[in-house]
């Protein structure tokens, strides 16, 4: 992967050093207290464990905190049985993991929930606590592995998408000058950036003219003064500062603080050797970009230098 982006494992090192691993959050939901407590205290070291005593609750804490890894519910509450909480979670938190926890013979069911796949696992009252633990240690890793999927999928669509709508803007666009600002937008959106400029090069400068997108509003353009930019021309690489604040290398560089950046990426587009055009991203908050969104970044800017190396013969 080094021969397309040189620069891209110091870049990835840089990334992953502001990530900060975080516990899986995990719901439970019982009416009788103890039992609350007593599951809070059994996962609290190895989850973010949140609490509700009945399912109305339970959609509620949902509601407000999202997605979930796993959910242990109690079958027989008040208003609302656990396995018809559950099948309520499914449409909108489909990868999260459930599992019944039951004192009855409930057969018919939890059979029913089993078999509709909104049931993991069902465990019986009163639980063995390191069968309990070994059974949400499982479903926790299912859970990864279906987020990962999915995730994943979700990136093979996304990638997709921007391939072709960068396609798209340049065939629609009737000028040079046209491509700039829909191409701007599209990366800001993509990439949930508070900021886009795409910016020509000639002859080894900034162009005067310009594209700039900003989810904001009113971006201000400062990449004639910018040290990653005119590192990134120069070298030909991929530049990034991924918490601005922190990089004393960047502290003359004032337009940063001015403006409220704290991360900057910014990706030369590159046609037969040449820089044709600068696409800078910028946030208001330190960068957490994947390894992959980084490679999709460089290869989307040389489908961008190819698309204006065209447009300088065509348009």
């Amino acid at each position: 992967m080094n021969h397309i982006i040189p620069n891209l494992d110091t870049i990835s090192h840089q990334l992953m050093s502001l990530e900060r691993p975080k516990k899986a959050k995990m719901l439970v939901v019982d009416d009788e207290p103890d039992n609350l407590d007593l599951l809070y205290r059994t996962f609290r070291r190895d989850f973010q464990v949140l609490k509700a005593e009945s399912g109305v609750r339970a959609l509620e804490v949902l509601a407000a905190e999202g997605e979930v890894a796993v959910i242990i519910s109690d079958q027989r509450m008040p208003e609302m049985k656990g396995t018809e909480f559950l099948s309520r979670t499914v449409p909108q938190f489909p990868n999260t993991m459930r599992i019944i926890l039951t004192g009855f013979t409930d057969v018919e069911d939890l059979v029913e929930a089993i078999n509709s796949g909104q049931v993991y696992k069902y465990i019986t009252k009163p639980w063995n606590p390191d069968e309990l633990k070994e059974v949400v240690q499982r479903a926790a890793e299912t859970y990864e592995l279906l987020k990962q999927r999915t995730e994943e999928l979700q990136r093979s669509q996304s990638q997709t998408a921007l391939l072709s709508t960068i396609l798209c803007t340049a065939q629609e666009a009737n000028s040079l000058d046209a491509c700039l600002e829909p191409l701007a937008s599209l990366f800001n959106q993509t990439f949930h950036a508070d900021g886009c400029i795409v910016q020509l090069v000639e002859d080894g400068t900034l162009a005067a003219t310009q594209g700039v997108y900003s989810a904001n509003g009113g971006l201000e353009n400062w990449l004639d003064n910018d040290s990653l930019t005119k590192a990134a021309i120069a070298t030909q690489k991929m530049q990034v500062a991924v918490n601005i604040p922190a990089d004393h290398s960047l502290a003359s560089d004032t337009h940063y603080a001015s403006s409220g950046t704290q991360a900057h990426l910014i990706v030369p587009a590159i046609y037969r050797g040449e820089v044709l055009a600068v696409l800078s991203l910028q946030w208001k908050q330190p960068c957490t970009l994947r390894e992959d969104e980084l490679v999709l970044l460089h290869v989307s800017a040389q489908q961008i230098a190819l698309v204006f190396a065209c447009a300088r013969c065509h348009l």
